[in-house]
């Protein structure tokens, strides 16, 4: 028999003390579909060479001379795992650079704790790693770039993520003299980050299956019991949905609750998400917003579910309604006035001019995806839209976005009260406009139904 020693005796007592986890749903199902974790590692790997064939001539367009990307010890640098291998890069300060050595192309040279052969296939990397501020000394000597690109005077994360202490230590290896050679390389990360490979898509494509698939379990009775489950309960569902299948999440799941009496709750002009001890009761809608993280991608997904009452099979025909003005405007942005090299400025007024003239009221808040769910690019978004600049940017064919947007419509059911349809679906852009990952959502999820 072993014996525990005294702090394991007294970690076991503190465990025992500890309420079970309350939940009326099933565990999750296993995954099935997914890649195992080197199987990922050795697809993403082989999507680098296409990512730097792209980057000296994108370096060129937008006039970059070289590219530093510094990544911080357990900091990690939105961009490093899009240009180099997709491995945890723990070293105290890791340094990547792309230099455009004219005739003899892009020079690649990871400046890291330690060298491997997952390093060396892609960058020069000395097998005794030789001193970071040697090597970049060197390499600025060699090639005097007239212009060094660096994450900084960005308008998103991923184009301003170089610390204070990173600049001050490029300014004190390299000279003040470089630093009126130092650029925003804003322009040059969101073109990288926003073109899709081909080989990419059957992945994103199975990430967002795996979205969907959930979300439907999620907003079913298998997981939901009127009158007892609350939104916590769903949420902590979710996350383990998303143990189970061996997969993360880049944002927490959100839930939002809208029942007849119940006035709509507003946050930033958005529905508010519901508290987690909310009941969900017969007759309520219940709107889920979850994505999960898989290949280095993101997805993000809206879906709506309603609750049926005693004697009811179906969904209300006011809800029927409310569902199909939301499709008319998903039409409407990604079938109508969505095209390459058109503006978001001008996909999202015509949308919003079409929605007018029906008689629709609707939000449209749309935005890139991909290697974030955030992600750089166009944003067909009302928000865009008032931002000067951002309107003008322009769709880029082969492009992912999420296709995020709201129709509000009176339900005479509930006595003439607004409901929300919210909806988010990740699409990708060809000449014939967006077109969906999935098959978008066009009648009710049934809770309760036997």
């Amino acid at each position: 028999m072993t014996r525990l020693t005294p702090s394991t005796a007294r970690l076991l007592a503190l465990l025992m003390l500890l309420p079970p986890a309350v939940t009326t749903a099933q565990a999750p199902e296993k995954p099935t579909g997914l890649l195992s974790w080197s199987e990922q590692i050795r697809v993403r790997e082989s999507w680098l060479d296409a990512r730097h064939a792209m980057l000296l001539p994108m370096m060129r367009r937008h006039g970059i001379g070289m590219w530093i990307v510094v990544n911080e010890e357990f900091a990690d640098n939105p961009v490093v795992h899009a240009i180099a291998p997709p491995r945890p890069y723990t070293g105290n300060r890791d340094v990547f650079v792309f230099v455009d050595a004219g005739a003899k192309g892009l020079r690649r040279v990871a400046l890291t704790g330690y060298s491997e052969d997952n390093l060396t296939r892609w960058f020069e990397s000395t097998a005794e790693p030789r001193p970071a501020p040697v090597v970049l000394r060197e390499l600025y000597a060699e090639h005097a770039p007239a212009t060094i690109g660096l994450q900084i005077n960005g308008s998103r994360g991923q184009t301003r993520a170089l610390s204070h202490d990173a600049y001050t230590w490029l300014v004190g290896v390299l000279g003040e003299e470089a630093v009126p050679r130092f650029v925003s390389a804003a322009p040059l990360i969101e073109e990288l980050l926003d073109t899709r490979l081909d080989a990419e898509k059957p992945h994103f494509t199975a990430a967002v299956a795996v979205t969907a698939r959930i979300v439907e379990r999620a907003l079913s009775s298998e997981v939901i019991t009127p009158g007892v489950t609350t939104v916590g309960d769903v949420r902590n569902w979710l996350y383990d949905a998303l143990w189970a299948h061996g997969v993360r999440t880049w944002f927490q799941p959100d839930l939002r609750v809208q029942r007849k009496g119940g006035g709509l709750p507003l946050s930033r002009g958005f529905l508010a998400v519901a508290p987690e001890k909310t009941v969900i009761l017969p007759g309520d809608v219940v709107h889920i917003d979850f994505g999960i993280t898989y290949m280095g991608f993101d997805t993000d997904w809206q879906k709506m579910g309603y609750v049926l009452k005693p004697g009811e099979t179906d969904a209300p025909e006011g809800l029927k309604v409310a569902m199909r003005n939301a499709n008319i405007l998903q039409d409407a942005l990604t079938r109508r006035h969505s095209r390459p090299e058109q503006t978001a400025g001008e996909a999202y007024r015509a949308t919003m001019q079409e929605m007018k003239e029906r008689g629709i009221e609707a939000m449209i808040y749309s935005h890139p995806i991909g290697l974030q769910g955030h992600g750089l690019g166009a944003s067909i978004d009302f928000r865009s839209a008032a931002r000067p600049g951002a309107e003008g940017k322009r769709l880029r064919k082969g492009s992912y976005i999420s296709i995020e947007l709201n129709a509000k419509t009176p339900i005479p059911e509930w006595n003439g009260e607004s409901l929300f349809v919210m909806f988010e679906d990740d699409a990708w852009l060809d000449d014939d406009g967006w077109h969906f990952f999935q098959p978008r959502q066009e009648s009710w999820f049934l809770i309760g139904r036997r």
